[in-house]
């Protein structure tokens, strides 16, 4: 009869006096030594981890509606790094429950935790992870519905124009800033995108930029492709010479991409005597403008990347025509 198997599992080699993990008739290295248990016993979770498949089922663990939601819907989102944050933050607490557990009370204990926009956004990726078992996986007994955290009032700080002039001013000083700011300011794009931006999804001639690499699948944020002003051209062909076809992304540091302007952005905003703004600041003083300008909102929203709800609902109170023909009812 044969002998049933013990599953994965560490051995120790002890001709190379390294820890190896054994799965049946298979021997995987794990590159640590003796010494290295703790290590060994991390490789030996993550190899069990990739191994392990959850059979579909109405009633799951939620460990197993997330596992599957990381590792099968998460690859194909921009938002990847974030959602796994999300997820870690996720299992502590819900880990060992399961979907009918997810109740309004065992939200609002969740939430209770963390700050309101974390757990906000933490429950956001748990309700994805619940409909992507529920329609993959399932179908579940009934479809928990996850309460949020009420959404914390929007962030409304807009330079003023004086503001925008000292910045520019301010930043002229370090390129890679620089080219950031104007973008922001020109385009209302959202920093990631920006950060990303590849000279290939800039059409000079017809004075179109994409917010996405080509075949991109398009994400939970808006990325429509924005065109640009003849002054905002003009610079990005001057900012292309000066490259020299060398470097692939518009916005760089010494030829290497940029990820953060915390340090850059700090200083420029400190030289200009501004307080309270954040790179995300360029993106509502965009936003803010064109409904100062009275720029129709399908417009300004396909400019912005950004829906007509959201920019109605935020900025529609700087339209010069907000309320004027309720205001003269007598």
């Amino acid at each position: 009869m044969p002998r049933r198997s013990q599953g994965p599992r560490l051995y120790l080699d002890t001709r190379r006096d390294q820890w190896v993990i054994r799965d049946g008739q298979s021997f995987i290295r794990t590159g640590c030594t003796r010494a290295d248990h703790e290590d060994a016993q991390k490789r030996l979770g993550e190899y069990i981890s990739g191994k392990y498949r959850p059979a579909p089922s109405p009633s799951p663990l939620i460990a197993d509606v997330l596992l599957v939601y990381a590792k099968e819907r998460l690859p194909d989102t921009r938002a990847m790094a974030k959602a796994a944050h999300n997820i870690s933050n996720l299992k502590a607490f819900w880990a060992a429950k399961k979907a009918a557990d997810v109740t309004a009370a065992n939200c609002k204990e969740f939430a209770a935790g963390r700050p309101r926009v974390a757990g906000r956004r933490d429950l956001e990726v748990l309700r994805a992870a619940l409909l992507y078992w529920h329609k993959h996986y399932g179908p579940l007994d009934k479809v928990p519905l996850v309460v949020l955290p009420d959404k914390p009032p929007p962030r409304e700080r807009v330079l003023s124009r004086a503001e925008t002039k000292r910045l520019r001013k301010a930043a002229m000083k370090q390129p890679h800033l620089y080219r950031f700011i104007i973008l922001g300011l020109r385009t209302g794009s959202r920093t990631g995108v920006l950060l990303n931006l590849k000279w290939d999804w800039i059409d000079l001639e017809a004075g179109i930029m994409r917010r996405r690499a080509p075949g991109e699948i398009e994400s939970n944020k808006r990325t429509p492709p924005v065109r640009l002003a003849r002054s905002v051209v003009r610079l990005l062909r001057l900012w292309k010479r000066k490259d020299g076809g060398k470097f692939d992304t518009v916005i760089h540091y010494e030829g290497q991409p940029v990820k953060k302007l915390r340090r850059s952005w700090g200083t420029a905003c400190l030289e200009a005597k501004i307080v309270g703004a954040s790179p995300h600041t360029l993106r509502h003083t965009r936003a803010t403008r064109l409904m100062e300008e009275g720029i129709d909102l399908w417009e300004a929203s396909g400019s912005l990347g950004m829906s007509v709800r959201t920019l109605e609902t935020v900025y529609g109170k700087h339209n010069p025509a907000y309320q004027s023909k309720a205001a003269e009812v007598e």
